[in-house]
């Protein structure tokens, strides 16, 4: 396991605070009330640990195939159906919806090779990753890779508590499957785009990993 890059400024952060409010405590609370002290201690400690948690980068054997769309994100499945998508395709399309929780990595992976063909970036609010308008008013992503199976949309997400995207990609870049193509901070969703009647791989609720779940696949 390794630690993000975005989280390195983060973690200095928590470590400083655990520090000094930790030093704080020990200092400015009478002994009497040493189990104060313990408590405040380690509830700083919990906080800088999910910090660090929050931002690994787990070892994994990537599943690959150039017919298979491989999960772009950790998470839970949330959302499978037809729906208009207004931006770039401009008809309607089979929407799969990935929502990560502040708890799981938060890494985002191309789920095909492929060339980006189109990338904007939309500010926006921070409704909850799960509000049926979160996808069209957050702060957003969108990212199209093309290949010889048509082209695929992905949508970042920014949730109620992620107030930064990244992304690491322009239009004419090449990608390569299961590569970072971003990152977002602190909850959030991805949305995959697919043709009508593509092979979809997994179902609602099914909980799924980034560069290893197989989540469609071209016949």
């Amino acid at each position: 396991m390794r630690i993000h890059r975005e989280g390195y400024k983060y973690i200095i952060i928590a470590t400083i605070l655990w520090i000094a409010l930790g030093w704080a405590a020990s200092h400015f609370i009478p002994p009497s009330l040493f189990w104060l002290t313990a408590l405040i201690t380690f509830l700083l400690f919990l906080v800088w640990f999910w910090v660090v948690a929050f931002f690994r980068i787990p070892i994994r054997n990537m599943v690959h195939g150039e017919n298979k769309v491989i999960c772009p994100a950790d998470g839970k499945v949330v959302v499978i159906e037809e729906t208009f998508e207004p931006e770039y395709f401009k008809d309607k399309r089979l929407q799969v919806s990935i929502f990560m929780s502040p708890v799981n990595v938060h890494v985002n992976r191309n789920p095909v090779s492929g060339e980006i063909k189109y990338m904007k970036y939309h500010p926006g609010k921070y409704l909850v990753a799960w509000h049926p308008k979160s996808s069209t008013e957050n702060e957003r992503t969108t990212i199209v890779i093309g290949n010889d199976n048509g082209d695929l949309l992905l949508r970042q997400i920014a949730g109620a508590m992620a107030r930064r995207i990244c992304f690491y990609v322009k239009e004419g870049d090449v990608v390569k499957q299961n590569e970072e193509f971003g990152f977002i901070r602190f909850g959030s969703r991805v949305d995959i785009y697919f043709p009508l009647g593509t092979k979809i791989d997994v179902k609602i609720g099914d909980v799924v990993k980034g560069g290893v779940t197989l989540l469609a696949h071209y016949e």
